[in-house]
Formats: structure tokens, C-alpha cells, sequence
């Protein structure tokens, strides 16, 4: 499974982004993933919880993203969305997708419950 994210870039505060993350499944491979996720790591940090979505649309944010982050996902085409609104400067970050074939725990916030991971994106939000 690869997944590949786009539309990271620079934004000003108080701007808003739309990232983007397609699974690629090999062909003739049977494979469901369970649940997609968003992660972000600024430098010098660790990576952390933007949000999860689970197959039947069930969501996980991290509490102080709640609101201005909205995680979305068509199950049709592998793929998962986060819209970013009134972004602030400590946004900024790499943003990684993630998925996993499994359900681990119910809300699968921990990112080493995750299989795969894509190479990142990045968010720069300018004062």
C-alpha cells in the first residue's frame, strides 16, 4: 500500500488549506483499510493527532484541532481529506497520512497503531 498526499504549501493566518491522501493498493490485491489518519511533526516535536476516520465515518480529533481541522474519506476511491480553516502560524508542520488494514482500539489515536504512512506534506502558516 502507498499513500501519497498533496495540497500543502504557504498560507497566510487565518487562511485555509485542503490536504489530500490516496491509497494505492497493488492490483489484484483484496485490501480494506479500516481506518485513515492525519499526523503532523514540527520541527524539534513529536509527531502528533490531527484526526482519525474510521471505514463507517466514525472521527477522532485531537481536542485542540476540533473545529478548524475537518477529516473527511471516500471509502470508493481509498482516499482522505483534511480541511485546515482559520489556520495559525503553530500549524505549521509536516503533515502525514496514515492507514491501517485493522482496528486496534476503537479510536486508533496512537500512530503506531498504524501500518502505513505517507511521505508527508508540508504546511507553512506565515504571520
Amino acid at each position: 500500500v502507498q499513500l501519497v498526499e498533496s495540497g500543502g504549501g504557504l498560507v497566510q493566518a487565518g487562511g485555509s488549506l485542503r490536504l489530500s491522501c490516496v491509497a494505492s493498493v497493488a492490483s489484484g490485491s483484496i485490501f480494506s483499510i479500516a481506518v485513515m489518519g492525519w499526523y503532523r511533526q514540527a520541527p524539534g516535536q513529536q509527531r502528533e493527532l490531527v484526526a482519525t476516520i474510521h471505514r463507517d465515518g466514525r472521527t477522532n480529533y485531537a481536542d485542540h484541532m476540533q473545529g478548524r481541522f475537518t477529516i473527511s474519506r471516500d471509502n470508493a476511491m481509498n482516499k482522505v481529506a483534511l480541511q485546515m480553516d482559520s489556520l495559525k502560524p503553530e500549524d505549521t508542520a509536516v503533515y502525514y497520512c496514515a492507514a491501517s488494514a485493522t482496528i486496534i482500539t476503537s479510536s486508533m489515536r496512537n500512530a503506531a497503531q498504524y501500518t502505513y504512512w505517507g511521505q508527508g506534506t508540508q504546511v507553512t502558516v506565515s504571520s
